[in-house]
């Protein structure tokens, strides 16, 4: 067969497109602030055959999820049931999904009624009932976390189910916004059936089937010369949850990293027994950490489609927090896939000191709150995870308040998320000497509080209380996170999981992790140092006891007299 590469390149970039429209149609429509400022969501084109074939590049955690839970709910449905105009809805984290939050939309496209692939959408849903507003807590099935829908169709022939639409969202706090986020999930497939439709028009089935088996190929041998870059070897580390929101206990992890000329094996054994507590990852969940990690060490323009996660292989025993069964709860098994994300990067950092960072914050940091709005008399649901400190590198400082690994959200602004909802954010900034320091030091974590003028329920899922992230070849380790109850300005630390009442006044207040430093500290260049103090973002106490550099604040210098004393002292 021969492949015009001329044809081949434009085939392959009208596919991305036509996933990355969809993504723009969605966030457009949607109603939510998750959805449409957020972008908690993901969309992605399978050929007939279910294979991964083009993905919008919006929540990484998503995409390798995605890979596993729509083969299964298509083939649990039957493909042979599906017609044009047909989508099927599932958020089952036992049918290869993760939390119920994440609602995946699929449909058949069809080309002059022959079946030629699926598109599909997954949005993190602000509300799906069960115990707490935002459906984030600490419960002990997945029972009580929310609606779990199994393969259901949906859409019939291009028309919403009017009855199974009410069914839903009876079981939901925020009925309007979802109501909005569903239906901008159908006008997303539309739209990417339409971009797929018009690709065939032009080349033809024949030629779009061919070149969809060559992109795939393609992909294939060029993550195979990617792996065989990566030096060979068993690589492992261990690490853990800082606890499991009914226990103080940590949740032990282990991850070992083996890479040979067939790919990359990540297998988690070792690690615990799943909990009757939210911090249970599904096999997808846990399949999206080691994809993403092996992605990230890889050509920076390399496709991500089937041809790609065929070379991730994971073995995650059934049972443990890392692939639970049947009824665990689910809704923070994002924390333990983000952790997973770290320990990967910490087995590898001895073999690939250039290509990893330090410990990151590697937490979701839910904030998930809702009540009645007397304003509108609506019930309210808000959600939102929040950033922070990013792990330094060999060669720069980690960035300071961001999302980090597979998370890509972005933040919800002050201005709508007070016109929206009735909160007020009375501080947003970072956090100063939270920093891991290093050589290079890691990012600054980020301050939010949040006052209610009127009675709400807030729940807290995240985690990083007990221990910050860690330092790599001698940096130091990042500030542990805080999470507390600013009652008559008297404050109370809380638990990284937790759901409580709150009065009119009460503040909630997140102090995230900073990222770990890489390197020793003391090596860190003095200009730098004075940089970050003139910057507010460390103290000059700090300077002198961890990077022993004295700062002159009124000549706004360093005093190198000084320094070099400290430094020799070192």
């Amino acid at each position: 067969m021969t492949i015009d590469p001329i044809k081949f390149e434009v085939i392959r970039n009208a596919l991305t497109q036509a996933a990355e429209e969809m993504a723009i149609t969605l966030r457009r429509s949607a109603y939510s602030t998750n959805v449409k400022t957020r972008q908690d969501f993901s969309c992605a084109f399978f050929d007939k055959n279910l294979r991964s074939v083009s993905q919008a590049f919006t929540q990484p955690v998503h995409l390798g999820s995605f890979v596993r839970h729509v083969p299964v709910a298509v083939k649990r449905y039957g493909a042979e049931n599906l017609g044009p105009g047909d989508m099927i809805l599932s958020n089952d984290p036992y049918g290869g999904g993760v939390h119920l939050n994440d609602i995946s939309l699929i449909g058949p496209v069809h080309w002059q009624g022959q079946l030629v692939g699926y598109t599909a959408c997954l949005a993190h849903h602000v509300d799906v009932g069960g115990g707490a507003p935002a459906s984030v807590g600490a419960f002990r099935e997945v029972f009580q976390e929310g609606i779990i829908i199994p393969p259901i169709k949906f859409v019939d022939h291009g028309k919403l189910d009017d009855d199974l639409f009410r069914l839903v969202l009876s079981q939901i706090r925020s009925k309007r916004e979802t109501a909005g986020d569903f239906r901008a999930q159908i006008a997303s497939n539309r739209t990417g059936a339409i971009r797929i439709n018009e690709i065939i028009d032009k080349y033809g089935l024949n030629d779009f089937d061919r070149y969809i088996d060559e992109i795939i190929e393609y992909t294939d041998r060029r993550t195979k010369v990617e792996v065989n870059k990566l030096p060979k070897g068993v690589f492992s580390a261990k690490g853990f949850v800082d606890n499991d929101g009914f226990t103080e206990e940590v949740v032990k992890l282990e991850i070992s990293v083996t890479i040979d000329d067939n790919g990359v094996k990540f297998d988690t054994t070792g690690s615990d027994p799943q909990r009757r507590a939210p911090v249970n990852s599904t096999f997808a969940q846990t399949f999206s950490a080691c994809a993403y990690a092996l992605r990230a060490l890889m050509d920076k323009d390399l496709p991500v489609n089937d041809g790609f996660y065929r070379y991730v292989h994971v073995n995650a025993p059934e049972g443990t927090v890392t692939n639970c069964v049947h009824p665990a709860p689910v809704v923070g098994g994002w924390e333990t896939h983000v952790r997973l994300n770290d320990l990967i990067f910490e087995a590898l950092a001895p073999a690939l000191p250039d290509a990893v960072c330090a410990g990151t914050k590697s937490m979701q940091c839910h904030s998930g709150f809702g009540g009645h709005n007397h304003e509108t008399g609506e019930y309210y649901c808000f959600l939102e995870t929040l950033a922070g400190g990013y792990g330094a590198r060999s060669r720069s400082d980690g960035p300071d308040a961001v999302q980090s690994h597979g998370q890509n959200t972005e933040n919800a602004p002050v201005e709508e998320t007070e016109s929206n909802y009735p909160v007020r954010i009375t501080r947003y900034e970072l956090v100063p000497d939270s920093e891991g320091p290093g050589e290079f030091r890691g990012g600054l974590g980020l301050r939010r509080d949040y006052m209610f003028p009127e009675e709400a329920t807030f729940t807290i899922l995240a985690d990083r209380d007990k221990a910050g992230p860690r330092g790599l070849f001698g940096g130091e380790r990042g500030s542990k996170s805080v999470y507390a109850l600013i009652k008559n300005n008297v404050e109370q630390h809380l638990s990284s999981k937790t759901t409580l009442q709150l009065k009119p006044g009460d503040v909630i207040s997140y102090r995230t992790s900073g990222g770990g430093g890489y390197g020793q500290a003391f090596n860190r260049d003095p200009e730098a140092i004075l940089n970050d103090v003139l910057q507010g973002k460390i103290s000059t106490n700090r300077a002198r006891k961890h990077y022993g550099v004295e700062i002159n604040l009124s000549s706004q210098q360093v005093d190198m007299t000084i320094t070099e004393d400290l430094r020799r002292g070192r």
